[in-house]
């Protein structure tokens, strides 16, 4: 049996896990990102991922170097290529040899992408777009990420930082994204942009059921308005409808684009499931160019939830 060990590194925790070659996670092992020092000091994020490895793999009695290769998903520009983290925005990094200094450290192959394209290659390989050749896979959370899949390949484009989906403008002139412009997919359709739009209607109509709910939860998520669009309130079901109307134009600019065989989304709004499934499948259907039911790309949730990165970053070998 041949073990894959799968790396990922986030700005808060760094993930480990050993899984198998049916891709079942058999061991995991999870430790803060930052050191003592509470900065991302390349140093004590490298000693962080070697504890990681070997916890993970002590927990089931293998020895790290006997796996078969380590895969590694990071945020930002990776330049998978030369095994390089060239920028992450959230760690620091600049142009670090992230692949070369973890393979001295275990001497086996390593490989090493960007965290969303792992995912992507998680969900594609053994989640909800198993089976397909062409894949996008979109996770809605703080921002949004996104991984393409073209020919069973992951597509990193000329520079490795394609598939910014998140970026591409839906709103000319919109609102102000994270990113320093304006109008972007992912102010209008990440978790956080949902949470703005609900906190902005409850501000708006302070008597509806909304209001109430958030009053009483103390807090926002990105299921509030689901919540209160199923106690028959008209303002919490005005913030979906309006949530799926923007998350829909940028789902329909990809399929345009691609054409995949299937487009996952993934975060935690999708526990909504057909609640959100269905009524963005009437809206996107509408606005795609190719109307043929039989050639249609297929929507999808993502299965693998939070394991889609760890389990994508182990089977990297295969991407390749």
């Amino acid at each position: 049996m041949a073990y894959y060990i799968g790396i990922d590194v986030g700005g808060s925790n760094i993930a480990c896990a050993v899984v198998n070659e049916e891709c079942e996670i058999i061991s995991r092992s999870k430790a803060k990102t930052h050191g003592k020092s509470g900065i991302s000091d390349y140093s004590e994020v490298l000693d962080v991922i070697k504890r990681t490895v070997i916890s993970a793999c002590e927990s089931v009695g293998i020895a790290p170097e006997n796996a078969s290769s380590i895969g590694i998903g990071c945020p930002g520009i990776c330049n998978s290529e030369l095994g390089i983290v060239e920028y992450t925005n959230n760690l620091g990094f600049r142009n670090v040899p992230l692949k070369t200094d973890i393979e001295k450290e275990f001497n086996i192959p390593v490989y090493l992408d960007n965290d969303a394209n792992a995912a992507a290659f998680g969900e594609f390989i053994a989640g909800a777009a198993i089976g397909s050749r062409n894949a996008v896979v979109i996770t809605l959370g703080t921002g949004v990420g996104s991984g393409i899949i073209i020919d069973g390949k992951i597509y990193r484009g000329t520079y490795f930082a394609a598939g910014e989906i998140g970026h591409t403008v839906i709103v000319a002139d919109g609102l102000p994204c994270s990113c320093g412009r304006k109008g972007c997919f992912e102010a209008y359709s990440s978790a956080t942009g949902l949470v703005n739009m609900t906190k902005k209607a409850a501000a708006e109509h302070p008597e509806s059921a909304l209001n109430r709910l958030i009053k009483e939860d103390g807090r926002v998520s990105a299921r509030t308005a689901y919540n209160a669009a199923k106690l028959g309130d008209e303002v919490g079901k005005a913030v979906t409808e309006q949530y799926v109307k923007y998350l829909s134009v940028g789902v329909a600019n990809v399929i345009n684009t691609f054409q995949p065989d299937v487009l996952c989304i993934g975060g935690g709004v999708c526990n909504e499931g057909s609640l959100l499934l269905n009524p963005l499948r009437e809206a996107v259907y509408r606005e795609i160019y190719s109307r043929d039911s039989k050639k249609t790309t297929r929507l999808a949730i993502c299965t693998l939830g939070n394991d889609a990165g760890i389990i994508g970053a182990a089977m990297l070998y295969k991407a390749q």
